[in-house]
């Protein structure tokens, strides 16, 4: 880096690893971002969303001022803080006095800052007087809260990530850690390297990058998993490889338990699993025979209607086999975003308070109270997320307040979410990016700080906290989330409890810690010992780190003692129960969603990035070739998928890796990307009964071919965001589109749209009109009776935006010569030709996907080099591919182990 510029040390805002990262910039803008290399987390390394950081956050989708709408149907308008903020404390009073202070909900992320956090739990329980803030970890991590604190007695992971290195038998489920935890997952390669006799299992429905290197692979049927941990438990007793010593000195509830688990025998489990009786036996003896034995698991089990039995029957298999409070074992949950351990700790769930406490709790709640100068919290049980949009959507909930989060896009049953939030008397969204599909239901829409401009803290899955730092001024008018949330705390308590004392006289955020880290002391998470400046001095720390502690803690329960009533961890007893919606004709396929590898929940950030689509450049449905044959599709074919809550068109493309019977869509694709309300117009709202966790990860499904002949695919590099926020609207009449970004250097917006028949010639006037090919240096021909139409436009010797209608059997060809910065000689002759297909072998030309996202490298380079004879080393030393972060390097073996590619090398 540069020496004139200045780094700031931060950490990233992606996943719960909480990667350190070192800011590059000028004191205005970032440059550059790269891995901290004396951070814990990640000791330099990043995976390839976080080392593409400094290019997100287009400033054209960024929010730089307030927005206020002051009737339904009304657009908004720029407006200023002090007439934002009073507007919405206005409002915000007036719905109490009138509805009381149940009429009102905060909806906030796993992707704030514990000051962040910390303010709106005082907002809502001290001065609003409601429990209803809850928070998107709600829809990925409450499973493994309840897991947790009802099998170990508190929220509290026990590991540490070095355990991942020095265990001896690692056990991962639900988790496609090699996409969704990256830096971990090269971790644990690394250890594996060097300690082959350690054993890798993975439980998954897919066979997923993970599953590379695994020694074993469990491809059980979906929602199964509670059955085959019992049967794991069950053959770990009939062999005796359980710790009778660990039972009885430290748990309790194991006679029920045992019980139970005598009837799931390995025949009986083996079938209802749909795996091997061997390769569930082979799993029992790797466990129960293993030195050390830690599991790591995500939201596979946690996104399940029975996520809080599956988290309790996995936390079993290591208190039967004592299995935890040592290296390299214990039950490790890998949390899915940067800080919802921070929301867990301070209480950002609508059932708990501040320092791992119960909002049901008296004399919790009578603490927090005491603490904070009120006279009594809430005693109303707060609305959990599917509740709370039911609430919003039947009325109750009558003024909204939605925080660094996206429910139009990440909530299940996505039709009845956008009800909701239409049918909203007054929703406040407070966002750094205004392009999200909540955003557009905002009566008040308030822009937020990003990474890099705000300062405060993280806990990531370790419980290590680390300090986030400030290193450029937020665009405009853009203020921290904590600040926000203070100033309009203050206005309301003006008309709540004028003339008294304020509860929100915070000067910055550390003094918003400073307060809070007060509610753990001598709690299991104690915190009190930590600062902003300690934070500073001494590096991220691991929780508990109490007053006067120079060092954190790195493992929990190694004296054999856990924070319930009598001393000892409980064994629960849960039986297997299907998921809610079981195979029937009607939907006889199971869909299952999952992450991308370089994309990040609903996108606002990682789509702002072009390079970022390289390795998945628009949503497809994966389905078994068995699947593809008997629905007579080819891969590419358009298809309806329908769920009983609504329908999606997509393209479907041919997927070994997942089972005949299944389906597979990434979670990430919304409204915003793909017409139809994305992925999760499909998912279901059935949840949890403890944890109350949606069952995102199981829903029946048909789906059927569709005949949408006619076709447009267009192509237009400069302005991305403002392009995509004229021509995404113009696209709703379309039966299906995708609008997504492509390129490196050159950005682009890609669009693919399909429709029965062609529109109106005024739609494609206006289209054109976006796409700049109407007037200038623009090569057009047009075929009225076939309703064809074809433009080029062409600047400096090359391809600067592309428009075909009709048919697009040349959009491969032209988006390569567009890659390539070039107008091929070809292309007038072929323009001007009433042909559908390119000159030449042009037709077969497909640019093909990004391998190595760091490196440029093609999937089609890699193949080439291994047609060559290239091996791994090889493919690192010519083409650079899987030497930064590694995160292609599964992909690729799995491609050196192809049958037809190892035939070329060999010939």
């Amino acid at each position: 880096m540069a020496s004139t510029n200045q780094i700031t040390a931060s950490t990233c805002c992606y996943c719960g690893v909480g990667c350190g990262v070192l800011i590059e910039h000028d004191g205005e803008k970032i440059l550059g971002v790269a891995g901290d290399p004396s951070h814990p987390a990640n000791y330099g390394k990043l995976c390839s969303k976080g080392a593409t950081l400094h290019l997100t956050g287009d400033l054209d989708a960024r929010g730089l001022y307030p927005e206020l709408r002051l009737g339904k149907g009304l657009a908004r308008s720029r407006t200023d803080w002090d007439s934002a903020l009073d507007h919405a404390a206005s409002v915000f009073a007036e719905t109490i006095r009138e509805h009381g202070p149940d009429s009102v909900a905060f909806y906030i992320s796993g992707q704030l800052l514990t000051e962040d956090y910390y303010a709106f739990n005082k907002l809502a329980r001290a001065l609003v007087g409601t429990n209803n803030l809850d928070s998107n970890s709600r829809l990925c991590m409450s499973s493994a809260v309840v897991g947790y604190k009802r099998s170990l007695g508190a929220d509290a992971p026990p590991c540490s990530y070095e355990d991942i290195e020095q265990s001896d038998c690692l056990l991962i489920a639900g988790s496609n850690m090699a996409y969704a935890h990256p830096v971990l997952f090269r971790r644990l390669e690394e250890a594996k390297a060097r300690r082959p006799e350690m054993k890798v299992i993975v439980i998954d429905p897919r066979r997923t990058d993970t599953c590379e290197l695994a020694d074993l692979h469990l491809a059980i049927l979906p929602g199964t998993d509670v059955a085959l941990l019992h049967g794991i438990l069950h053959i770990l007793l009939w062999e005796g490889w359980i710790d009778r010593a660990f039972i009885d000195a430290h748990t309790e509830g194991f006679a029920a338990l045992k019980k139970l688990v005598r009837d799931y025998t390995p025949g009986t489990v083996a079938e209802i699993c749909g795996i091997s009786l061997e390769n569930l036996q082979a799993c029992a003896e790797l466990i129960g025979q293993a030195p050390s034995f830690l599991s790591l698991w995500c939201m596979g089990l946690n996104q399940s209607s029975a996520g809080s039995a599956k988290n309790s029957a996995l936390i079993n298999l290591h208190l039967a086999t004592g299995q935890i409070g040592r290296p390299g074992a214990g039950p490790f949950s890998l949390t899915g975003q940067p800080n919802a351990m921070g929301g867990r700790e301070t209480g950002s769930l609508s059932n708990l308070l501040p320092g791992h406490r119960d909002a049901a709790n008296p004399e919790h709640r009578a603490e927090v109270a005491g603490y904070w100068g009120v006279d009594a919290l809430p005693q109303n049980p707060g609305l959990t997320a599917i509740e709370l949009f039911e609430a919003v959507r039947a009325g109750t909930i009558k003024a909204l307040w939605i925080a660094c989060t996206n429910p139009a896009q990440s909530l299940p049953d996505q039709n009845r979410v956008h009800e909701a939030l239409a049918a909203c008397p007054f929703v406040v969204v407070q966002e750094a990016f205004f392009t999200t599909e909540t955003c557009q239901y905002a009566d008040l829409l308030l822009p937020a700080a990003s990474w890099g401009e705000k300062e405060g803290s993280v806990t990531n899955s370790e419980r290590r906290v680390s300090h986030v730092r400030r290193a450029v001024p937020a665009p405009g008018q853009a203020r921290p989330d904590w600040a926000i949330t203070t100033d309009f705390a203050r206005r309301l308590e003006a008309r709540l409890r004028p003339a008294q004392p304020s509860l929100f006289a915070f000067a910055d955020s550390a003094a918003l810690f400073e307060e809070y880290k007060q509610l753990t002391a001598g709690r299991d998470l104690d915190l009190s010992g930590l600062s902003h400046a300690l934070l500073d001095d001494l590096g991220p720390q691991q929780w508990p780190f109490p007053a006067g502690a120079r060092q954190g803690t790195p493992r929990l329960y190694g004296d054999g003692r856990f924070p319930t009533d009598s001393g000892r961890a409980r064994f629960h007893a849960d039986p297997y129960r299907a998921p809610k919606e079981k195979r029937e004709a009607r939907f006889p396929l199971t869909l299952n969603t999952g992450r991308l590898r370089d994309q990040w929940h609903g996108m606002s950030r990682t789509g702002t990035a072009a390079r970022l689509f390289g390795h998945a450049p628009e949503a497809v449905l994966s389905l078994h070739p068995d699947e593809l044959r008997r629905r007579r599709l080819q891969a590419g074919d358009l298809v309806k998928v329908r769920s009983r809550r609504g329908s999606l068109i997509l393209p479907v493309q041919a997927d070994e890796a997942v089972r005949s019977g299944q389906a597979y869509l990434p979670m990430h694709w919304g409204n915003r990307f793909l017409r139809g309300l994305g992925t999760n117009v499909l998912t279901l709202p059935a949840f949890d009964p403890l944890s109350k966790q949606p069952e995102l990860k199981h829903a029946g499904i048909e789906v059927e071919k569709v005949e949408l002949p006619w076709q447009l695919f267009a192509l237009v590099e400069g302005d991305v965001q403002q392009r995509f926020a004229a021509l995404r609207p113009l696209f709703d009449g379309f039966a299906y589109a995708s609008l997504t970004l492509t390129g490196r250097e050159r950005p682009a917006l890609l669009i693919r749209a399909a429709s029965a028949v062609a529109p109106e010639g005024e739609l494609l006037a206006r289209i054109d009109a976006l796409l700049d090919v109407v007037e200038g240096p623009v090569l057009a021909y047009d075929d009225p009776r076939r309703t064809v139409g074809k433009r080029v436009r062409i600047e400096d010797g090359r391809i600067k935006a592309i428009r075909l209608a009709g048919e697009t059997a040349a959009r491969d060809w032209l988006k390569n010569l567009w890659s390539e910065g070039q107008a091929d000689a070809d292309l007038r002759r072929w323009l001007l030709a009433p042909l559908a297909t390119p000159p030449g072998n042009a037709a077969a030309a497909k640019a093909g996907k990004t391998l190595c996202n760091c490196l440029d490298v093609s999937e089609a380079a890699v193949c080439a080099g291994i047609a060559r004879g290239l091996d791994l080393d090889g493919l690192k030393l010519e083409l650079k591919c899987g030497t930064s972060c590694g995160s292609c390097v599964p992909e690729i073996k799995r491609l050196l182990a192809a049958p037809s590619l190892s035939a070329a090398a060999n010939a």
